[in-house]
Formats: C-alpha cells, structure tokens, sequence
C-alpha cells in the first residue's frame, strides 16, 4: 500500500499559502508570454523541415492533430491547475490522486521532458547562432562548431554556443524568476512580430502547386509527422510550474495554459501551410533553418535575416523556461523527500533554488554540447505524451474521488474530453520509432532503480514529515 499512498490536497494547498520562500510574480499575461515562450522555438524554426519531408505539405494537418492532442491534455491541466496551485506540475497533481509510484514515474519523465529539451533547443539555437554570425565572416573552429556525429563528414567534438547559451540562461533563472520574467516577456513580444512578420511577407509568394500532392506519403505521413511536430507544442506544462509564483493561481494559471496553447496553434498551423507553399518539400533535406529558407528562396533574404534573429530569440525563452520548469520539479520531488534536499534550498538573497538552477542548468548544457539534436527530440516527445496520458487519467480520478473539492476550472465534457487526450497521445506515441520506445524503457527502469533505492525510503510520507515543515524554505548555509 505504501506505493499508492497519497498527499493530502487540502493540506498541500494550505501549507503552499502560507508561504515557500517563492515570490509571486506572475499574472495571466506573464503566464501566457511565459507559455509562449516555451513552446515557441525549436519545434517551429527547426523541426518543420523534418516534418515536411515526412509529411509533405499534409504537415499543415500534422500541426493541427498534434495541437487536438495538446488541447485535450491542457484542459485536464487547467482542472488540475486551478485546483492545486502547488509547484511540480503533473507531478503533484498525480501524487494526490494516483499515488506515490505513479508520482515518482511521471516526475521522472518529466526530467526527461524538460532535461533533454533544454539541452536539445539550445542545439538547434547554435544552428542558427552561427549562421547569424557566418553572415558577418565570424567562424567557430570546426570542432566547437557541433556534437561528436552530428555533421556528416566532419570531425566535431563540443557544441561551444549550445554549451554557452544554457549556461547564460542559469545564471538568468538562479538571479530571481522577476528578473526571468522581464527578460522573457521582452523576446516573446519580439519572436512574435517575426512570426507575423513571416507570415505577411511569405504569403506573397506562395505556390499552390507546391501543395500538390498534399500528402505524398499518405496519411501514415501526416501521422508520422504529428508525432515528429508534437515537439513543437512541448512547454505548455511548464506553465503550471509556476504555481507557487503566481498571483492568483486558481484563475490565471488556466488562462495562462489554454491562452498561450491557442496563441500557438494559430501561428504554427498558418506557418507550415506557407512555408510549404513557397518550397517544395523536398527541399528541405539537410536544412537546419526552414522558414528562413522559405524566404530565402522567395528572394527576401533581409527578412530571412530578422527571422533568424526572431529563431535565436524564440529558442532562447524556450530554453530559459524548460530550464525553469525542470529546476521546479526538482524543487517538488526534492521537498517531498524523493530527491536530495539541495534541490529544495532557497537562497536568502535570490528566492530561487539557486544551488538546484545551477546543478541542473550545468548538466543540460553538457548534454547540448555533447549530444545530436536528433537523438533526443523523439525521446523528449515520449516523455511528454506519456506525461500527458497521466494527467488525463489522473483528472478522471480525481473528479471521481474528490467530486466535491473547490475548482475554479473544470475540465468540459466529462469523462470523454480525457478519454480522448489518452487515446489521441496514446495513437502520437505508436507512431514513434522502436528505438524511442527501447531508450524510453531504459530510462524508465533507471528510474524505478532509483525509488526503490533511495525516493521510497526517504519519502516524507514514509518519513512522517509534516506538510508544514515539508513546504517550509531551506535557507542557504
């Protein structure tokens, strides 16, 4: 019985009003550009050549399935949101209703989830940094240039900008999330007009014909390409680790959630039917910058050029709040006696988990220098939908078990909204290659290793901390 026990939820939420040692911040509109800001980037300005050429033009289609699955999952994190304003995202909300294993397999997915997303966006932010900077005759050496075998044909051996950019960003998010959220809202404001700005100009020069046929591969294409693209939507969730910095959780952590998510959808879908009208799929082989191709080929290279200014910055704020979001879960589990108690410290000076944002933020930036970005993209997507599998059956629990409990949200159209969220992430994961699936079940038991190890023996629930004392500030030695 002991891997099913249970947080108490009035009790979390009790204890997380009286205080964390955690500012609050943020209104609906920060949570928005902040969920903006993380979906956003290296799906859109990288992976769409990827998908178009499993796709072909039909990869408008693969967007808007993605987004449906997203959509239904958001939903359910806006019921959850909105009843348990508590830092840790899904990994909270499933600890309540689901049980302590469960908790633990989630938390340990969404490691993968934002872990590996920050380290494979920074990847895909060097692609475009050092073509920005080829425009102006600077040159890194080759072997700086990208990871060991990600360029065919060339011997490289650290990704130095990748390295570099998540390392700026650490030091961003360990000096206060204030400081974070002026910085984000700023290149948020700025990727969007160069979204827009692509928009008004690439329309112009948009083909139809390159639209023919619109699903080459037929319809395993589109599907094949909804799961590559799905990355593109990952960052939504990482809003509802702001919980704890957020003003008035219960009503803006939901409009931050389905506002930034629609936001997105919009854009992407309008996007991926432009920029596969201007270039014909095929073209887009090798390419590590397609919507500036796009425009390139349309013979408007001055507007290529802001757009690969408006990719560095939108890959930024994706790495910045994936960096965020993986530093509060790990705040959560580490407060709940699952992790070490240094990822729970809160600096005196700072409030934020400095010596955690620091931890963290050092190891994902290795892994960008040292890993392909293609290598763990289809990991970071399994993570996330198996997460989003959870959070839908865990709503459907919670609305079963606790049907009386306060929500100032509620998930519509009870119980087939979820029902569809599980079987539409179910259907994206299926269609994701073997050996995503092999690596994920490796990751998978490492994980269960390690709950049985050390998580289990030292959880609070086994140790008999008290909410009041697990939810209190560590100050710094």
């Amino acid at each position: 019985m002991s891997l099913t026990r249970k947080k108490d939820i009035s009790a979390m939420i009790a204890a997380s009003q009286q205080g964390t040692g955690l500012a609050r911040n943020l209104g609906a509109i920060d949570l928005t550009f902040l969920g903006i800001g993380a979906i956003i980037g290296t799906g859109i300005f990288v992976l769409t050549g990827t998908g178009a050429l499993t796709a072909g033009p039909g990869l408008i289609v693969s967007f808007i399935l993605s987004a449906i699955a997203c959509a239904l999952a958001a939903l359910a994190y806006a019921e959850f949101a909105s009843t348990i304003p508590v830092s840790g995202s899904v990994y909270t909300y499933t600890y309540a209703t689901m049980g302590e294993i469960f908790a633990w397999v989630i938390g340990w997915n969404l490691i993968l989830e934002y872990g590996l997303a920050s380290s494979a966006v920074a990847a895909g932010w060097s692609g475009y940094f050092q073509s920005l900077m080829a425009g102006f005759g600077l040159h890194l050496p080759t072997a700086l240039t990208a990871a060991p075998g990600a360029v065919e044909g060339q011997s490289t051996f650290f990704n130095l900008p990748a390295f570099l950019i998540v390392a700026i960003i650490t030091l961003l998010l360990s000096l206060g999330i204030k400081e974070t959220k002026r910085v984000n809202n700023i290149m948020v404001v700025i990727k969007l007009a160069v979204v827009v700005l692509f928009i008004v100009v690439g329309v112009g020069y948009v083909e139809p014909t390159n639209w023919t046929p619109f699903t080459p591969f037929g319809w395993g294409g589109v599907f094949s390409g909804a799961a590559i693209v799905f990355f593109a939507y990952i960052g939504f969730d990482a809003v509802t680790s702001a919980a704890e910095e957020v003003r008035d959780p219960q009503k803006n952590l939901p409009r931050g959630i389905i506002g930034s998510l629609a936001v997105c959808t919009i854009l992407y879908v309008i996007v991926a039917a432009i920029m596969t009208g201007i270039v014909p799929y095929q073209q887009f082989a090798g390419v590590d910058h397609p919507v500036s191709l796009a425009l390139q080929l349309a013979g408007q290279n001055w507007v290529a050029g802001f757009v690969d200014l408006g990719a560095i910055l939108g890959i930024t704020t994706v790495i910045l709040v994936m960096t965020y979001g993986m530093v509060r879960l790990a705040f959560a589990i580490s407060r709940d006696g699952m992790f070490p108690k240094v990822f729970s410290e809160i600096h005196p000076k700072y409030k934020t988990p400095f010596k955690a944002t620091w931890m963290i933020g050092l190891t994902s930036a290795t892994i960008a220098g040292f890993v392909p970005l293609n290598v763990i993209a289809d990991l970071v997507n399994m993570g996330t939908l198996a997460a989003f599998v959870l959070i839908s059956v865990a709503v459907l629990i919670l609305r079963k078990t606790q049907p009386d409990l306060p929500r100032a949200f509620k998930c519509p159209g009870m119980p087939y909204v979820p029902i569809a969220a599980i079987a539409s992430c179910l259907f994206l994961m299926f269609n994701l290659k073997i050996e995503t699936w092999i690596a994920f079940f490796i990751w998978f038991a490492i994980g269960l290793v390690l709950y049985f190890a050390f998580a289990r023996r030292n959880s609070n629930l086994e140790t008999g901390q008290t909410p009041a004392a697990e939810f209190a500030p560590t100050k710094e030695d």
